[in-house]
């Protein structure tokens, strides 16, 4: 009686059917010598052999602990000064915590709105800015732009104009917004200026201061005009009150605005009628 056996017909079946697993990449089940099962075993394509398998993850170990919070850092307080100061003032001034400045010094009106802002958010009521204050800060306003960084002034001043180093001159720079007052050249005092609006604006070039008047006031507008020097028509340099008390969210009606008087009442001792003023971008 013939057996039934796994001869050469049986071997070619095992090997065809073991390339088109490995052609495949397929799982196969291998079994031992004692014919019992073993793990799928996955196999490489590109060299037959059996790939390692990632070894499986322990879903009972712990999740890693989230990390803690960091603590509040202070990065300003009442005495600093700088353009980052200059910045927290102007973005207190957006969200309606601050009216005055910007000026880049943390005084005591900036103390007071930090802290006002503070205790509006459920922060503690330090008055010093730390990390958590500015973050919340920075998310409730805009990047301030340049104007409103010097709205009320000292924007470092351009350099002068080449027709203002000679002679006597009132050097006036619409791109900074800084008056000059030279003399042969030297800078003896500067300050912050502004113009015109669109609709009235400043003239620019090479004029003579021809009229000065201490009290004027305007009979086109009605309005003060302290210490005014004339320079061209009715435009003049001159004091004003709501630039004091507005910065450059106003503007003139074509004259040069400044806003700190004790500044222009010395410059007005000094100019005198002849003097160049040289109005520039």
């Amino acid at each position: 009686m013939r057996g039934t056996g796994t001869g050469s017909t049986g071997r070619t079946v095992a090997v065809a059917l073991g390339a088109v697993l490995v052609a495949g990449g397929c799982t196969v089940q291998g079994t031992g010598p004692d014919g019992r099962g073993h793990a799928p075993v996955r196999i490489d394509v590109t060299t037959g052999a059996p790939s390692k398998s990632p070894a499986p993850r322990d879903r009972r170990s712990p999740s890693a602990p989230s990390p803690r919070p960091e603590p509040a850092r202070v990065l300003w307080e009442r005495g600093d000064t700088g353009r980052d100061v200059r910045e927290l003032q102007a973005r207190l001034r957006q969200v309606e915590w601050l009216v005055d400045g910007p000026t880049g010094t943390y005084d005591d009106l900036t103390e007071r709105a930090v802290r006002g802002f503070q205790g509006k958010r459920g922060l503690p009521r330090t008055g010093r800015t730390d990390t958590v204050t500015w973050r919340r800060l920075l998310g409730m306003s805009h990047e301030p732009g340049r104007w409103e960084l010097y709205l009320m002034g000292g924007q470092p001043a351009a350099a002068p104009d080449p027709r203002c180093t000679t002679g006597r001159v009132l050097c006036v720079s619409k791109s900074s917004r800084t008056l000059r007052w030279m003399v042969d050249g030297r800078t003896v005092s500067t300050m912050s200026v502004r113009f015109g609006s669109q609709y009235t604006p400043t003239r620019e070039g090479v004029f003579h201061v021809y009229w000065k008047s201490r009290h004027h006031v305007s009979t086109l507008y009605d309005s003060a005009m302290p210490y005014a020097m004339f320079f061209s028509g009715g435009q003049a340099v001159h004091y004003s009150y709501d630039f004091a008390a507005r910065g450059y969210a106003g503007a003139s009606h074509g004259c040069v605005n400044v806003r700190d008087e004790a500044a222009i009442a010395d410059l007005y001792a000094q100019v005198r009628n002849g003097d160049k003023v040289v109005v520039y971008w």
